[in-house]
């Protein structure tokens, strides 16, 4: 079965309200996550999180107010090639680097994996991939991390059938095999971003859900709290946001999955599995 490594990549921070209703102003601290995935068929990334990169790109023209909007803290230590590096796994050693959604904090470390098969939604790509300037912004995305070779690289989940999902995981009922091997599957969490992915990872202790942006903290989908109406100008979707919340508010409530999401700050919630 695979085993997940978590790694903290990074980090903006928002006032607590943007995210939570009824949250309060406090000023709350949203780690950016990337995830290796260990499976039969090797090594996958699921998103990259932050890198030095983002910071040259926003640090020009109108990329600036993405900057201004979301302020970020990355160091160079906490690059993911240089974490990977020191987990014994070097950029080439990523078989494909799966990405939940083209915002700039899940794809900003791309130019740092020349080698890897990338992986996304094409719904997703299609949405981005003529965008520039201020249009850009508004859907929290730098073009400029995107690598120059990347129309050659990219391939599309919708590309790989979809099958049955076991009837444990329900309310999800179908995902995409990418893995082969029956340990990743893709599903279509809408709502936050268009083309926006999760991913079913089967480990030797159960499902996991790596659940991206679907939630900004897990008392959204605990609690079927959602986030200030205003991040619906940068959200895709409120309508889909709220039915892809409550799914996984039931399939939180069936015990029969962890859930991950990329920005939650309490690193207990987050359990890593090691390399074996």
């Amino acid at each position: 079965m695979a085993s997940i490594t978590a790694f903290r990549v990074g980090h903006c921070t928002h006032p607590s309200c943007m995210v939570l209703k009824g949250s309060g102003l406090a000023s709350r601290c949203f780690p950016s996550r990337a995830y290796l995935i260990e499976t039969r068929a090797g090594l996958y990334l699921w998103d990259t999180g932050y890198a030095e990169h983002f910071r040259a790109a926003t640090s020009k023209g109108v990329y600036r107010l993405y900057a201004w909007v979301t302020p970020i803290s990355f160091d160079e230590n906490e690059s993911l090639h240089g974490q990977l590096r020191a987990h014994g796994v070097s950029p080439g050693d990523i078989h494909t680097l799966l990405l939940s959604h083209f915002h700039a904090d899940h794809i900003a470390g791309l130019r740092d994996f020349p080698g890897a098969r990338l992986m996304a939604s094409q719904t997703g790509w299609d949405a981005v991939r003529g965008l520039s300037g201020v249009a850009a912004v508004r859907q929290a995305f730098v073009p400029e991390l995107l690598p120059p070779d990347i129309a050659d690289r990219l391939a599309f989940v919708e590309s790989v059938p979809e099958t049955a999902l076991p009837a444990a995981l329900l309310p999800f009922t179908h995902g995409r095999d990418v893995s082969g091997t029956g340990e990743i599957y893709i599903v279509d969490l809408p709502g936050h971003a268009i083309g926006h992915l999760g991913a079913f990872v089967l480990q030797d202790g159960g499902w996991t859900l790596l659940a991206s942006d679907a939630a900004w903290v897990p008392e959204s989908f605990q609690q079927l709290r959602g986030p200030s109406e205003l991040s619906f100008i940068i959200q895709h979707k409120r309508a889909p946001y709220y039915a892809t919340l409550n799914r996984l508010h039931q399939l939180h409530q069936s015990g029969n999955a962890q859930i991950r999401i990329t920005h939650e700050d309490t690193l207990d919630y987050l359990p890593v599995a090691g390399r074996p």
